[in-house]
């Protein structure tokens, strides 16, 4: 049986210190870091963590928010744009990257994450 990208990335270890790395980036970024403020980061990078192991695989079940939902009120009061989700693109590449991961995984990733915008950006 052919291993999930999660497991491929390294499993949850791998994931959460991805996720924490990328969170780091997008805080310390002034093009991005306001769509955060108020935000429990703490609460936050959980959340995307348990998204993540979803999205690539390393759990069957996602209890959390459609995206559209999550970001609606990011695009209608704070001008959520195409901009910032290639940022945050970037920024995840980034973190991966900055881990060690394949290059050939990091794109996998990418795209993914691509199936993603239009119901983040509420389009």
């Amino acid at each position: 049986m052919e291993k999930t990208l999660f497991e491929k990335l390294g499993g949850e270890t791998a994931v959460n210190a991805a996720v924490d790395i990328f969170y780091d980036r997008l805080l310390a970024d002034d093009r991005i870091k306001h769509f955060f403020s108020g935000t429990d980061m703490a609460k936050q990078r959980n959340h995307q963590k348990r998204f993540l192991t979803y999205a690539f695989g390393g759990s069957k079940q996602y209890d959390g928010e459609g995206m559209r939902a999550i970001h609606t009120r990011l695009v209608k009061e704070k001008g959520l744009s195409d901009s910032h989700f290639d940022i945050v693109v970037e920024h995840l590449a980034g973190a991966l990257l900055g881990l060690g991961v394949a290059e050939d995984l990091v794109k996998e990733v990418a795209r993914i994450t691509e199936t993603l915008r239009n119901d983040i950006l509420n389009r």
